[in-house]
């Protein structure tokens, strides 16, 4: 009687909350590592390169004249990663 249960928890579990959890890991970590010169895509659909950030907020850099204020979770991915400074 109990092992339906089981069994719907699991194919749960393996097809829904697993993927989930996978993202919301791949997210965290994009957001870890976004750094000033990344030009990014907010959840608006707003393109900017990134000019200043803090713990909590990022400016994006949105023409030549426009910098605009948001959350750094507002950041949806990195379109163009900054070079890498040499030494």
């Amino acid at each position: 009687m109990i092992w339906p249960f089981i069994l719907m928890f699991a194919v749960f579990y393996f097809l829904l909350i697993r993927p989930q959890q996978k993202k919301q890991k791949a997210r965290t970590s994009m957001l870890s590592q976004v750094k000033k010169g990344d030009k990014v895509t907010t959840i608006g659909g707003l393109h900017g390169t990134i000019v200043e950030m803090t713990d909590d907020t990022v400016v994006l850099r949105v023409n030549d004249t426009t910098k605009m204020t948001f959350e750094r979770s507002a950041i949806n991915g990195v379109t163009t990663s900054a070079p890498a400074a040499s030494e």
